[in-house]
């Protein structure tokens, strides 16, 4: 049996709770259902579903298949979207979330770049820090940075978040210019008044070794447009992501310093759910930014 067809009738199963369900949506009988699921089974060679009766309940192995199966499908149907829907231009709104930095200082400007170019395209942007719920909220579209929790949706990756260490000409010409981690100890460092560990900054070198050097100024805030700005100002060495301080240090106005170390790179994803109909927005923007941040 064709493995893309076997791999839809199994999680057609389980997200209907049963093989008859599965078979009268897919207009067969249950036992063409319980065919694609044994041959499945023979082929990977362990079992997927605990079959009693009066429900099914995945095994770890059937767990693990279910997530990655509801994953190839949606790209399948990404990649196979209608031939004139391909060809139409993106029209609607697009609903998506973002980090408030990233989002304020690096996709909106991207996102106006893409819009510019198909003019039947609205933007919802929504800027926000917590973990949202994609589907229950009824966006088309998150950038996540860090570890995800939530298995069944489809994550792009991109480009790791690097932090990196910056600060004005000014600022350095005043205090000096570190030449080791150790020495941030005595420069005026700006403060994150939301990261758990404020009062120092877990470094990794260009060998993989680590420096957890405490760190001390006199100016700290919650957001990381305000630590740019600070930065900017003179006040004092900051780390922030490297794609949000790029412009400033190609343009002069922040040097880069202790260029070979940097806060550990988290990863950062686009995500969407794998249900999502593959309309000609959503595929040309998914394609946009994975090769903008990708």
């Amino acid at each position: 049996m064709d493995k893309l067809a076997g791999m839809a009738m199994f999680v057609r199963v389980i997200d209907n709770g049963s093989f008859a369900a599965a078979a009268e949506i897919a207009r067969v009988s249950p036992a063409v259902v319980a065919k694609h699921i044994k041959t499945i089974e023979t082929r990977l060679g362990a079992k997927l579903i605990h079959r009693t009766t009066r429900r099914h309940q995945l095994t770890e192995v059937g767990q693990l298949y279910y997530e990655r199966c509801k994953r190839a499908l949606a790209e399948v149907a990404l990649a196979e979207a209608s031939a004139s829907e391909l060809q139409s231009a993106p029209r609607g709104r697009l609903r998506l979330v973002a980090p408030v930095s990233f989002g304020t200082q690096v996709l909106v400007p991207a996102l106006i770049e893409y819009q510019n170019a198909y003019p039947d395209l609205s933007i919802e942007l929504s800027l926000d820090n917590n973990v949202h719920d994609l589907v229950g909220e009824g966006f088309e579209l998150g950038i996540h940075i860090g570890p995800l929790s939530d298995s069944s949706l489809v994550a792009r990756p991109l480009t790791p978040y690097r932090r990196i260490l910056a600060a004005s000409p000014d600022y350095l010409a005043r205090h000096g210019r570190p030449a080791l981690p150790e020495d941030l100890t005595t420069h005026l460092c700006l403060g994150h008044s939301y990261w758990r560990m404020h009062d120092r900054w877990h470094l990794v070198g260009p060998g993989g070794e680590m420096r957890d050097v405490p760190i001390s100024g006199k100016f700290s805030t919650n957001q990381g447009a305000a630590l740019r700005m600070a930065a900017l100002s003179g006040a004092g060495i900051v780390l922030q992501p490297e794609l949000l301080l790029a412009a400033d240090i190609a343009e002069g106005r922040l040097e880069q310093v202790l260029p070979e170390w940097s806060y550990r790179p988290v990863p950062m994803f686009l995500i969407y759910a794998p249900n999502r109909r593959p309309t000609a927005m959503l595929r040309t923007v998914i394609d946009f930014l994975v090769e903008r941040f990708g």
